[in-house]
């Protein structure tokens, strides 16, 4: 499930984990090097104060109540290096390796869009038709007003379909009577969710959907005649020999001899992972390894190489904004080097991948449990500043001090992103309301980057303050200044 983005940071309870499993083994995680050994041991976080020194990454999976975390390393279009440390599950204590598979969650909406891609170039599916002429099992109610000519594959990829049901909730465990595609689509028993409906505009705005990627699954499995786990083995996972990567929920025989368990609080989650029917959102099983060759792949058609899962072509058409930085299945940063990425929360996982599209680096990073959000962003930030990625990761910074006339640019009202936010600079600090009791001071890191600590995000501001964008931890959201109506 996408992260939402009014999450509000939990402080946790003292972990619980550390006390559960020894710390394994340095050799039991894979290889080490001088870049595993920098990830090991010069961590920082986004705002760093004077006299700050460095944290392990030992110790901050202990802060954030992160059992297990595995990483891989993509430079120049290659696999650098990838390795786990810590702990798969509190069970067995096994640990981490580069091959451990865990919950992708959102991640797998990447995949689910090249496997759509793929059979777009196959003359299966068009991009720019009403999706309902794809689906034969199920049809999405027609909405004269909001849709008067159906919703397509390109909008219900880029998230501007203007359908509903944002994400799913963890409700079922592993031997649960599971919902059918259309009990989902339709929000019928077993199914928790609501009807997945036009809510918007199609083609209007971005507004996340999950609803439309299951909508998507299921023209993808009537158009090819199988079922979308099988389809998405055909197409990319089997091709790029991912082969600790299923969409498999409840996950298979080969994916349970080397995978993650959930967990929260120190403690495993119930049936120690959740089984999330709704596959082509949240579905996908993988390691980074995998991961890394998936991404490595997407660069090289990027880069107009042919032999790969997409033509240079469509490579173009996926890599290209649609609305608010999206484009087909991935998130595109508009400023700095060409990169793209996904990120995806499940009940005890948290997923992160990033990669640029001109010289063909890459970061991926899984974790099962605790704030990994937090622990992801260190990381991906060291691995950044080891390799001297300039704009991969924004750098570990002082806050700086700003006066009033420069942060009273940043005033005003801006929305986005499910975000409607409030700023109001004032001596003291830019102070930011999105409905809370009370407004948050937000740090300033340069007159255009503000960070908060609520949201765990940092958000960099245009050159004219007309917009702003998430560009650490979430998806480059933008949000827009808007004209409040003037008081009567």
């Amino acid at each position: 499930m996408q992260r939402l983005l009014i999450a509000t940071v939990v402080t946790l309870p003292a972990v619980a984990w550390a006390d559960t499993c020894p710390t394994p083994g340095a050799v039991a995680g894979g290889p080490s090097n001088v870049h595993t050994r920098y990830v090991e041991s010069k961590l920082l976080p986004p705002v760093i104060k004077p006299g700050d020194t460095p944290s392990t990454l030992v110790d901050e999976m202990r802060r954030d109540d992160v059992p297990g975390i595995s990483v891989a390393v993509i430079r120049n279009g290659k696999i650098a290096w990838a390795r786990g440390w810590g702990v798969r599950d509190l069970g067995s204590c096994a640990p981490v390796t580069p091959d451990t598979a865990f919950q992708a969650a959102s991640i797998s909406k990447v995949v689910t869009a090249l496997t759509a891609l793929r059979l777009v170039e196959q003359g299966k599916l068009g991009l720019d038709l009403d999706i309902n002429q794809s689906l034969r099992s199920w049809q999405l109610p027609k909405d004269p007003k909001l849709a008067p000519d159906g919703v397509t594959l390109r909008e219900l990829l880029s998230h501007t379909a203007g359908l509903g049901v944002h994400g799913f909730a963890p409700d079922f465990q592993p031997g649960a009577v599971l919902p059918t595609t259309v009990q989902i689509l339709d929000g019928a028993p077993p199914s928790r969710n609501p009807p997945v409906r036009s809510i918007l505009p199609a083609g209007a705005q971005f507004a996340y959907s999950g609803g439309g990627y299951m909508v998507t699954q299921l023209a993808l499995s009537d158009v090819s005649g199988m079922p979308f786990a099988d389809l998405a083995q055909r197409e990319v996972l089997g091709p790029l020999h991912m082969t600790r990567s299923a969409f498999s929920m409840p996950p298979s025989e080969a994916i349970q001899m080397n995978m993650a368990f959930g967990s929260a609080g120190g403690k495993p989650i119930p049936g120690h992972y959740a089984v999330y029917p709704e596959l082509a959102p949240a579905g996908l099983w993988t390691s980074a390894k995998d991961l890394a060759r998936l991404l490595v792949d997407m660069q090289a058609s990027a880069a107009g190489e042919r032999g790969h899962r997409l033509t240079p072509a469509m490579a173009r058409q996926m890599f290209t904004p649609i609305k608010d930085n999206w484009g087909l299945g991935v998130a595109l940063y508009p400023e700095g080097p060409a990169r793209f990425m996904h990120d995806g929360v499940n009940a005890g996982f948290d997923a992160f991948m990033v990669a640029e599209l001109g010289k063909g680096n890459g970061i991926v990073v899984l974790t099962n449990g605790g704030d990994g959000r937090r622990l992801t962003a260190d990381v991906v930030r060291a691995i950044a500043a080891d390799y001297g990625w300039t704009g991969m990761a924004v750098p570990a910074t002082q806050e700086q001090a700003l006066t009033l006339a420069q942060l009273s640019r940043a005033s005003g009202h801006f929305i986005g992103g499910g975000l409607d936010v409030k700023l109001e600079a004032r001596p003291e600090g830019l102070f930011a309301n999105a409905g809370a009791p009370v407004a948050e001071r937000l740090i300033a890191l340069s007159p255009r980057r503000f960070r908060s600590e609520a949201l765990g995000v940092t958000v960099e501001f245009s050159p004219d303050f007309s917009s702003c964008t998430m560009i650490e931890g979430a998806p480059p959201m933008k949000l827009v200044r808007v004209a409040d109506a003037p008081a009567k």
